[in-house]
């Protein structure tokens, strides 16, 4: 095995927060989604949607930078191969006041692979490493760097190694491992979440080799039992379909994973705390479906849930709905409950 290279010193990151990590989510976790997840969560480490550097360097920078300080801690995840520009926009994530800052170096879409950036960048340690280093000279913001085992054939823990290595040697210090390899042509993204098969042993492993370094293991999990298991063999799990689809997972987060005695929010709790971050933005002039839309898993798995998803799917795109549909929707479900 390839010795470790010396580490370049990055500062350490001042919180706990990636014992439990909400992954990056495209057209998924935007602010409202966070504001959302954490109100569930005071502890879990959220990301936003994959932001490229053309959009923040040519397009609205604050319609992709802007957050609710309640979202914290925050990482915004770049997308990106040109070591200048991910610097630039490093230091406008720190000027915003993000948390952190995650290069995205797994995402395995056609559309990412054409602007060069993504999972295909697994092919040139090098170039990532130089991304890596330009950042974290730009930036006191931790940097960080979310990746796969491998691509395509290239696909060997030798060469998983040696990319982490590589990186490693530029002065990243946490890695997020998406536990499968990514097939850059022949697979859509979503068979890419599906049909590689995951090997969290060599997750496991690179935490062996790299005592060192921060890794967080990503895929497949979907509960709270199976990521303590594996918090006994890594530094943090991280979560994304399941936290989606089933928000009310996050709840015990807290408890669970980070030791809290704060009890968790009922479902009708978390209602409560968001209508008032609901009604600022419906009368700001924003559409309250543009909310609702993330929500509509909060019941899942409870008597009442696919009424709650269809009186929120059907009422909140109506002319005029605000705050008031969310309430209807429960009501609805407590009554589901009750019977």
């Amino acid at each position: 095995m390839t010795q470790t290279p010396d580490l370049i010193e990055q500062p350490p990151t001042p919180f706990t927060a990636h014992r439990f990590c909400v992954a990056p989510m495209l057209d998924w976790t935007d602010r409202h989604c966070r504001y959302f997840h954490r109100l569930l969560s005071q502890h879990a480490m959220l990301y936003t949607e994959m932001v490229t550097t053309g959009a923040l360097l040519h397009g609205d920078r604050e319609r992709f930078l802007a957050f609710n300080k309640a979202e914290q801690p925050l990482a915004l995840q770049l997308g990106g191969s040109q070591a200048q520009d991910l610097a630039l926009c490093s230091r406008m994530a720190e000027d915003y006041g993000y948390n952190e800052v995650n290069l995205n170096v797994g995402c395995p879409s056609d559309r990412v692979q054409n602007g060069r950036f993504g999972a295909c960048l697994m092919a040139e340690p090098q170039l990532v490493g130089d991304c890596v280093a330009a950042m974290i000279a730009a930036t006191a913001v931790p940097i960080t760097v979310k990746s796969r085992i491998g691509i395509d054939d290239r696909d060997s823990y030798p060469e998983l190694h040696a990319f982490i290595a590589t990186v490693a040697a530029a002065g990243c210090r946490t890695f997020i491992v998406h536990a499968r390899k990514a097939w850059l042509s022949g697979l859509s993204p979503k068979q890419n979440r599906e049909i590689p098969p995951l090997r969290y042993d060599w997750v496991i492993q690179l935490k062996r080799d790299f005592p060192q370094l921060e890794i967080i293991i990503n895929g497949g999990i979907t509960d709270l039992g199976q990521a303590e298991d594996l918090l006994h063999s890594v530094d943090g799990v991280m979560v994304g379909r399941e936290a989606y689809h089933n928000p009310y997972l996050l709840a015990t987060v807290d408890q669970q994973l980070y030791g809290s005695q704060q009890q968790p929010l009922s479902r009708s709790e978390v209602v409560d705390l968001l209508l008032p971050y609901v009604q600022t933005h419906v009368h700001a002039g924003g559409r309250v479906h543009s909310i609702t839309r993330h929500i509509l898993g909060l019941f899942h798995g409870e008597p009442g849930a696919r009424g709650w998803r269809r009186y929120l799917s059907e009422h909140a795109n109506l002319r005029g709905a605000d705050g008031q549909v969310i309430l209807e929707a429960l009501s609805y479900t407590q009554q589901v409950h009750a019977n």
